[in-house]
């Protein structure tokens, strides 16, 4: 039987604010997972820019992200959320989009109030966003899949911001589990919405000004908030292969990446110690009786990087 602890159950049993890391695929889940973080979010701009080479400009449907989250879910011990940003459509089309990601595995779906990606700024009709928050509600029932009611208003227009904060706070009386306000950056901003929007509550894209972040996990935890996205994953990623392949082009040589390893401290050329291949061979000797070895191309491969967290295998079949 699976350990894996709910979302919902992370969320109860949590008493501090905590830092929920944007991903986009089972690689940097798995990098979110081993440094100890509970909950991870899959992003859609960055799930769009590693699936399909676009940018996120409404090019990634609801077969992209059902794919992803079932892949992701199916090797990770933690809960994934997911952005479904406006559901694909109408009404029908997000009761039908939440309910098949919450049975690819999805802990919580995320259902922003705007619409196409040429309008993203422009709120829908509060009642027609109302009638899509209806339709979620319904297709998450009998499930552990979370609602999370986001909005696009922007706090820099008074009259706006004040639209947002009643539209997540009337979703939430619809059935919605959690409220974001997308575009809300600042502590101001932040004690503002915590006034007017019980609840739980997740901030989004935490950012930071020459080493000083934007807000403090106790300033969010005094306001009410549960946890706060942040978007680190995919830069790291390419910034990482970047560093290696000028080293590896300047000198026409893999001796760069065989000699940095500021993390794991493994010095080799695969991250496969990374996913924990002796766990696989942990598990298939139980069922063999024998003692089989995990190589590459006859390599024995490192042993797991000590300092990471080494979840249960099994959580991640």
């Amino acid at each position: 039987m699976s350990s894996k602890t709910t979302l919902r159950e992370i969320l109860e049993q949590t008493k501090k604010c905590f830092l929920v890391p944007c991903v986009y695929d089972c690689a940097s889940a798995r990098a979110v997972e081993m440094c100890g973080f509970p909950v991870m979010l899959l992003s859609g701009g960055e799930l769009s820019i590693a699936m399909n080479g676009v940018i996120d400009y409404g090019f990634t449907g609801l077969t992209d992200l059902e794919w992803m989250v079932s892949r992701i879910s199916q090797t990770s011990s933690i809960p994934l959320i997911a952005d479904i940003e406006d559901g694909f459509g109408g009404p029908l089309a997000v009761y039908r989009s939440a309910k098949r990601l919450a049975l690819a595995g999805a802990a919580a779906v995320q259902l922003e109030d705007a619409g196409d990606m040429e309008e993203t700024t422009r709120l829908l009709p509060r009642e027609q966003y109302f009638a899509k928050i209806r339709a979620a509600v319904e297709a998450l029932q009998r499930t552990n899949c979370l609602l999370i009611t986001r909005t696009n208003a922007d706090p820099d227009d008074a009259k706006e911001f004040e639209e947002g904060c009643t539209r997540v706070r009337e979703a939430m009386a619809l059935g919605a589990d959690m409220a974001m306000m997308v575009k809300v950056g600042t502590y101001e901003q932040a004690a503002y919405m915590a006034e007017r929007v019980p609840g739980w509550k997740i901030f989004a894209d935490v950012r930071a000004d020459n080493g000083v972040p934007s807000v403090t996990m106790e300033q969010m935890t005094d306001l009410g908030f549960k946890c706060a996205s942040t978007h680190y994953t995919l830069k790291a990623a390419m910034e990482g292969m970047l560093q290696h392949g000028l080293a590896n082009f300047r000198d026409q040589s893999v001796s760069y990446t065989f000699t940095h390893a500021p993390a794991t401290g493994i010095m080799s050329y695969s991250a496969s110690s990374m996913f924990d291949p002796q766990g696989y061979m942990e598990l298939e000797n139980s069922f063999t009786r024998k003692e089989k070895e995990y190589t590459i191309v006859g390599h024995k491969v490192e042993e797991f990087p000590k300092g990471f967290v080494r979840s249960k295998i099994k959580d991640r079949l």
